[in-house]
């Protein structure tokens, strides 16, 4: 996934390690403050296009554009997800996800590291695969932890889809933070990212050696069955999709 938000620690806090009760409750209280979007159609979905721009213009990323959005043809892909982050009601950042597996091997990082991938989805591995992080730089200037209320979706998509590795397609200069959080491996040389001004590294993380470890040191990572499902399962013909989806980290460590 490409960060766009350096991540910085609550509070001047260090978060390497286990992770400090304080920077824990900091995040659990704010995610009470915190919705997810699932965006498909309408201004959502214009919305977090022109939040992408925004983001990356200022980040150097991509060259000015007149229609001020950035969108691509992995949006509309049936394994696709795509998430705007509200506090208290205001949109302050997006994720994409896709699902990658045999029945839908499509994402941005299987085009690019396609020698590097395809084979392994053939053989049976599936992926998680966030893209299109971005992040309105006001409230990352002010949200100190935006990125991990953001990347959380990343965390609670692995646990819900049960994927062999999370793959992160990030800058260099990135790789400490996932491979301190996520414990994430270099998996191959920068390549060149579709739409993006600069290469970027293949990093993954083995789910069933890392996740539960990560969410154990990290509990705002936490999620619900019923969450998961509100986030990634898709409505059946005739149901209406969820408007908000509320985190429920917070529930999962109340009742431990």
């Amino acid at each position: 996934m490409v960060a766009l938000v350096t991540p910085r620690q609550a509070a001047g806090e260090s978060v390497s390690g286990q992770a400090s009760s304080a920077f824990t409750k900091t995040i659990l209280s704010l995610l009470d403050r915190i919705e997810y979007r699932f965006c498909d159609s309408g201004e959502d979905l214009e919305a977090i296009y022109r939040l992408r721009y925004n983001a990356y213009l200022q980040a150097g990323m991509v060259r000015p554009d007149a229609s001020r959005m950035v969108a691509d043809s992995f949006d509309d892909l049936p394994n696709s997800f795509r998430f705007g982050v509200f506090f208290e009601g205001n949109l302050i950042s997006t994720l994409r996800l896709h699902h990658v597996s045999a029945n839908h091997p499509l994402s941005p990082s299987t085009e690019v590291f396609s020698d590097v991938l395809m084979d392994r989805i053939a053989s049976g591995e599936s992926f998680v695969d966030p893209s299109r992080f971005a992040a309105d730089s006001e409230w990352s200037g002010t949200l100190r932890v935006l990125p991990y209320l953001t990347l959380r979706l990343a965390v609670v998509a692995c646990d819900y889809f049960k994927p062999t590795y999370c793959l992160t397609a990030i800058k260099e200069e990135h790789a400490a933070f996932y491979h301190r959080i996520f414990r994430s491996e270099q998996a191959a040389e920068p390549r060149v990212y579709p739409g993006l001004t600069m290469p970027v590294f293949l990093y993954q993380s083995r789910c069933s050696e890392n996740m539960s470890s990560t969410i154990e040191r990290f509990p705002f990572f936490g999620s619900t069955v019923f969450e998961q499902r509100l986030l990634f399962q898709r409505p059946k013909r005739g149901e209406l999709a969820p408007l908000t989806i509320l985190p429920t980290a917070k529930y999962i460590r109340d009742a431990a």
